[in-house]
């Protein structure tokens, strides 16, 4: 496993998969280890994947400071990898929480990023809000299946503020575009790797300024692909419609039938999707 040493002596681990043009890819949780983006979904058959493992996740370091694992001190170590990697300017991909990365990233050194591709990208960063009846409306779309009664009677307790564990639990279906065993094992396995410490020191005080992020975004020259999923209620579709349109030069993606995580749900449509906006 290849590695480097950030700016204050920690070692991070990365894997790389795939030939060709390298993209950085940040995964989200947050701080959950980039195994959980698997190879997402072939596209290392069509780029070559730098996947950074976060602090104290996977095979890199656990700081003996949780405050490094807040997300405005976790650019330094993307920094750290562009200039390990020997890259003048770096395509990135942010999935999930590490989407606040990379526009952060992105905000602080617009000279070293290229194209920026944001999947189903947390909304924190930027301070847009997220209403209650956007996760209620596009949940109502899975009215069909077999688990909904009881996810959606989760989902009102999570927006109401009063949900339990179980109520959290029985959300979980709604984070998937199919509810089958793939989707369970994914689940699984990050509740395996979950990192609660890290993951609540990641958005700390501090963390984000959504004004400033967003007027360096406003002012970001390089092409932006936004890809949401249809049926996704951690990131619905008007909020990924406002988060698009605070670029100059930015395309919303919609994957039909698509939850958080695209590449599980229809791996040929998200590669496809991706691997044409890199070019």
């Amino acid at each position: 496993m290849p590695s480097l040493t950030s700016h204050d002596g920690a070692v991070l681990a990365y894997h790389v998969y795939g030939d060709g043009s390298p993209l950085i890819c940040l995964p989200g949780g947050p701080m959950l280890p980039s195994a959980r983006l698997g190879e997402l979904g072939g596209l290392s058959g069509r780029k070559r994947l730098v996947m950074l493992d976060p602090r104290g996740a996977g095979g890199s370091e656990t700081p003996a400071d949780t405050s490094a694992y807040r997300c405005d001190r976790l650019v330094d170590d993307v920094e750290a990898l562009r200039l390990h990697l020997g890259l003048d300017r770096i395509d990135l991909l942010g999935h999930s929480a590490g989407a606040n990365l990379a526009v952060r990233y992105a905000a602080r050194h617009p000279e070293h990023t290229g194209r920026l591709v944001l999947i189903t990208p947390s909304t924190r960063a930027v301070g847009i809000e997220i209403a209650g009846e956007w996760r209620h409306d596009t949940a109502r779309l899975r009215a069909g299946e077999p688990w909904f009664a009881r996810a959606y009677a989760g989902l009102e307790a999570a927006t109401a503020g009063t949900a339990t564990a179980d109520d959290w639990e029985a959300i979980t279906p709604f984070t998937y575009g199919r509810w089958d065993a793939a989707a369970q094992a994914h689940h699984a396995a990050d509740e395996e790797r979950r990192n609660d410490e890290a993951a609540a020191a990641f958005g700390a005080e501090g963390a984000f300024d959504p004004a400033a992020t967003r007027a360096a975004l406003a002012a970001f020259e390089g092409p932006v692909l936004l890809l949401a999923g249809e049926v996704d209620v951690a990131a619905p579709l008007p909020a990924m419609t406002g988060y698009a349109g605070l670029f100059k030069n930015a395309t919303l993606t919609v994957q039909p039938g698509a939850g958080h995580f695209p590449w599980l749900d229809d791996a040929g449509y998200f590669v496809s999707a991706v691997a044409t906006f890199l070019g």
